[in-house]
């Protein structure tokens, strides 16, 4: 005799206790995969928030750097023009006794039977008009310029011979560099 167990019952239990356990780790992990994708995406969150707060000193430190550079160029800018305005100075005080020296070296120099009309300067040149009792008294004139420590170069413009009162006169223009003897200049970038 042979029993009869009837298994079906049993497997249909099994089979539901398998889809519930199946259905609960399916559950189970979904809620599982939401809360690490939850973890993850705050702590994303806050690593770019951090982020965004290091960039943002960032760009406040370099927005101080650059305001900073700026004001060391605009500094700069006003001790360059300090520096040329000083350098300017120093040049009008050397002027300053240059023109008496100018005078005096051209009373020196000039020869006797030499009468000058005109005197013009610009920059370093001068040129000088007037008139001689003879050609030689010009060329005198042009020897003692040149041998001049306040002089150099001298060179003949127009020589023109003329009679006034039986005498001959030569009437003469000549030019001249004027050698300054002045202060070193500053420079920029001392």
């Amino acid at each position: 005799m042979t029993t009869r167990i009837n298994l079906l019952p049993w497997r249909e239990m099994r089979r539901k206790q398998q889809d519930q356990q199946l259905l609960f780790i399916a559950a189970s992990s979904w809620v599982l995969m939401g809360a690490i994708l939850g973890f993850v995406y705050v702590h994303m969150g806050a690593l770019i928030e951090t982020q965004n707060l290091r960039n943002k000193y960032l760009q406040d430190e370099i927005a101080k750097v650059e305001k900073d550079i700026k004001e060391i160029s605009d500094i700069k800018k006003q001790r360059q023009d300090l520096v040329a305005r000083m350098n300017i100075i120093y040049q009008l005080q050397g002027d300053r006794t240059a023109i008496v020296h100018m005078f005096d070296e051209l009373a020196r120099r000039l020869p006797e039977g030499v009468y000058l009309r005109n005197l013009r300067s610009a920059g370093n040149s001068v040129s000088l008009q007037g008139s001689a009792q003879s050609n030689a008294r010009v060329s005198a004139l042009m020897r003692s310029l040149s041998a001049s420590n306040w002089f150099a170069d001298p060179e003949l413009e127009v020589i023109n011979v003329r009679e006034q009162g039986g005498d001959r006169l030569s009437e003469f223009s000549l030019s001249v560099k004027r050698v300054a003897k002045q202060q070193k200049p500053l420079e920029a970038g001392t």
